[in-house]
C-alpha cells in the first residue's frame, strides 16, 4: 500500500470515530434531558417527603423505583392524580406493589 492509501484509510477511520463520538454524545444528552424532565415532573407530583422515600427505594431497588416513577407519571399525565402524592400515599402504593412480589412462597419438604 502506498502512503496515500494508508493516509486515506486513517482519515476514514478518524471520521468514523468522530461520528461515533458525536452520536454517543447526542445520545447521552438526550438521556440527560429525559431524566431532567422526569425529575421535574416528579417534583410536581410528589411531596418532598415522598420524593425522599422514593430516592431511598431507588438505592435498594432501582428497577422497582423506576417502575413506580413511570406509573406515577402516567397517572399524572392522564389526570388521575388530583393532588400531590404524600409520603403516606406512596408508602401505601409501595406496600401494595411489594405485597404482590412477596406472594411468592418457597416451601421445603
Amino acid at each position: 500500500m502506498s502512503d496515500d492509501e494508508l493516509e486515506a484509510i486513517r482519515q476514514r477511520k478518524e471520521a468514523q470515530l468522530r461520528d461515533q463520538a458525536l452520536r454517543e454524545q447526542a445520545n447521552d444528552q438526550q438521556q440527560a434531558d429525559v431524566q431532567s424532565q422526569k425529575e421535574a415532573l416528579l417534583r410536581q407530583i410528589l411531596t418532598p417527603e415522598a420524593r425522599a422515600r422514593l430516592t431511598n427505594v431507588r438505592m435498594v431497588k432501582p428497577q422497582f423505583a423506576e417502575q413506580i416513577e413511570m406509573q406515577l407519571i402516567q397517572l399524572a399525565s392522564s389526570g388521575k392524580l388530583k393532588d400531590r402524592v404524600t409520603d403516606e400515599q406512596l408508602r401505601s402504593l409501595l406496600q401494595q406493589l411489594q405485597g404482590k412480589e412477596r406472594e411468592r412462597k418457597i416451601t421445603f419438604r
